[in-house]
């Protein structure tokens, strides 16, 4: 038993939780690794005098929370530039849309390995505050490693339903900002979208969020973006989850 309950408006039944950045410290990460694929092809590109990938404001406004093809394009499209798609199963090396996603993958998988992965301790606290208190949970990743990080990272007893890149693209949901994955998981955990609260770190997630019409849409804010996250939608910013924890004892 926990002493901690989960500060939710009344009503919300199921917690939809991101997964880089809200509940594992992967979204530096995965910065880094995009800064440098871009940075790489920038400069075969360019030359010396390129301009390089900005890991905030970049990664904030263009990759952040997409799944990768897209974030691939999206960065690409702001500095005019459009490459081939290729095929998924490009060697990381080619200069094609699939191929710059591959790279940043290898480079990300490199990282996991060599880095580990953990989980915010705010965020496990409140993952055990909302199971003690019998809402329903899911991870809502656009990554296709969301499976291997979450085990890596032990939180797999606090989540019933994933859906990652790799279940968007077996059942053709749109990745973020479109709403589709969050509301395909909230359908798996029969709740309906005002019942369902949503945990985002990207802008794009808390598009999702509120173009879902979720009952409650909470940005994360661990970089500094608080006011673009309520500008994005955000019902209520924190820097962290055990900021919405209360102490049930205090109300005994």
């Amino acid at each position: 038993m926990t002493d901690l309950s989960p500060d939710l408006p009344d009503g919300i039944t199921t917690c939809l939780f991101d997964l880089d950045g809200v509940l594992t410290r992967t979204a530096v990460v995965h910065a880094a690794a995009w800064q440098a694929t871009f940075d790489a092809f920038l400069r075969r590109r360019e030359g010396a005098g390129f301009r390089p990938f900005d890991p905030v404001a970049d990664y904030d406004e263009y990759v952040d929370g997409r799944p990768r093809a897209d974030g691939v394009r999206t960065f690409l499209a702001s500095r005019g530039i459009r490459l081939p798609e290729g095929s998924a199963d490009d060697p990381p090396q080619s200069d094609t849309v699939h191929g710059l996603g591959n790279h940043k993958n290898a480079l990300l998988l490199r990282k996991i390995r060599e880095q580990g992965v953990e989980a915010y301790p705010g965020s496990v606290r409140f993952l055990k505050a909302v199971r003690a208190a019998r809402l329903r949970t899911a991870v809502v990743s656009s990554s296709a490693n969301c499976k291997d990080v979450v085990a890596a990272a032990g939180l797999e007893p606090y989540l019933e339903v994933r859906v990652d890149g790799v279940v968007a693209a077996e059942r053709g949901l749109p990745g973020k900002p479109h709403p589709d994955t969050f509301l395909e998981a909230a359908r798996m955990l029969g709740a309906r979208p005002a019942q369902a609260a949503v945990f985002e770190d990207a802008l794009a997630g808390m598009d999702a969020g509120r173009s879902g019409h979720f009952g409650y849409v909470v940005g994360v804010d661990r970089t500094g973006q608080a006011r673009a996250l309520r500008a994005h939608g955000a019902d209520i910013v924190v820097t962290d989850l055990a900021d919405l924890l209360e102490d049930i004892r205090d109300h005994a």
